[in-house]
């Protein structure tokens, strides 16, 4: 016995390209009899109530929402969350209970979005009921991609046009630390398929810069809105969500300005270096680096990519020569092909992209710059973390 009237609260989505609501996610609540609204969630994860009635409840509350599609705009979307265990159940040649639901309220399915949930099911045959919900003008969203492996198959399986971000993982991510690199990698995976990304969970401005940062299309979250009965209008957020933003923007460009001034720094520093691999000059005579607090080491390789020389690192007011790498080839390794694709042919310096480095696990930057006619190059790489 479900304790309670079930009803939908309404969470918005922010377009982050207008700062305006483009839909909403119904999400399932209980009216006590003094008037309080308690989540279904935990009900659906309890193995004493059955199915069926778990079913009901569900269906319970998408009418509910679909009733209320009326009161919106007419270009908000509404999330709706289905499970495949559910999906699964269906004949081959079954109506779908789902656009009947639609047809009953006059609601177009071009309005909504299922939210594939969980990561039960079977997949060929959720396939195929998702081929029918697309075929009838609806979108198809995963939710909490990024929760495990088997997330990666569905994506291939089912070809979603959004892609929900795992919240947990997400908000780790927001902290820095290596599932940062995981979630940005997801997020180039789903540009790359042609998938919109929501960012939910936004709680803080630090995590709403990491769903920008990730190219999320939309945002949900407490940082403008809790689930709530009543729907907020359309530009509720619009001057909030423009001020985060270009607090953003202001952040990107001060990063940019101090990319800058590495740049004007790595220059000159990279005219010291190759002026004494030029003259062969004894390791005493390199100057003393306590203006670059970032430096890590520096090294020379050919054209091709194999280190000539020990790595070089000053450390504690003095250089250590280190020669566990020498006849290494990094060619393979992105910033190397970087460097040789662009600074070739005018031998001006180059910087790489931020990466992990395998062997120190720190965060780093390559500066290269190739010399000596073009036979070597010189390369400097920085510690990240300290910019």
């Amino acid at each position: 016995m479900i304790d309670g009237q079930p009803l939908a609260c309404f969470q918005p989505f922010i377009d982050t390209a207008t700062g305006r609501i483009a839909g909403v996610e119904a999400l399932g609540r209980l009216r006590q009899s003094d008037g309080q609204l308690l989540s279904v969630g935990p009900l659906f994860a309890d193995p004493k109530i059955s199915p069926a009635i778990l079913r009901r409840l569900d269906r319970a509350i998408r009418d509910n929402a679909l009733s209320r599609m009326h009161e919106v705009p007419a270009d908000w979307f509404l999330s709706l969350n289905i499970s495949p265990r559910w999906i699964s159940r269906l004949r081959p040649a079954q109506p779908l209970p789902s656009l009947k639901q639609l047809q009953r309220h006059g609601v177009a399915p071009q309005r909504i979005v299922y939210e594939i949930t969980e990561l039960v099911g079977d997949t060929q045959r959720l396939a195929g009921v998702v081929a029918r919900y697309r075929e009838a003008g609806a979108r198809i969203a995963i939710d909490d991609f990024g929760a495990g492996y088997s997330q990666l198959e569905r994506v291939l399986a089912l070809q979603p046009d959004i892609l929900k971000l795992d919240m947990r993982l997400f908000q780790a991510a927001a902290r820095g630390g290596p599932s940062s690199d995981v979630v940005k990698a997801l997020a180039q995976m789903a540009e790359k398929t042609g998938c919109w990304i929501i960012a939910e969970g936004v709680e803080t401005e630090a995590e709403l810069d990491f769903a920008l940062e990730c190219g999320s299309r939309y945002v949900q979250g407490f940082l403008f809105a809790k689930g709530e009965l009543d729907f907020p209008p359309a530009d509720a957020f619009v001057q909030r969500f423009a001020e985060l933003r270009d607090r953003y923007v202001l952040k990107k460009v001060d990063e940019r300005a101090r990319l800058m001034t590495l740049r004007k720094q790595l220059g000159k520093l990279m005219n010291l270096l190759q002026a004494w691999a030029e003259s062969s000059a004894p390791l005493c005579d390199l100057p003393k680096l306590h203006d670059y607090p970032w430096f890590l080491r520096f090294y020379q390789c050919d054209r091709h990519g194999t280190q000539l020389t020990p790595n070089l690192e000053w450390r504690d007011g003095a250089w250590n020569a280190d020669s566990s790498y020498l006849g290494h080839n990094w060619s393979w390794r992105p910033y190397f092909y970087q460097l040789l694709a662009e600074g070739w042919d005018d031998r001006r310096l180059t910087l790489s992209n931020t990466y992990r480095d395998a062997t120190s696990n720190q965060y780093c930057l390559t500066a290269g710059q190739f010399f000596d006619n073009g036979q070597r190059l010189l390369l400097i790489d920085i510690d990240a973390a300290g910019l």
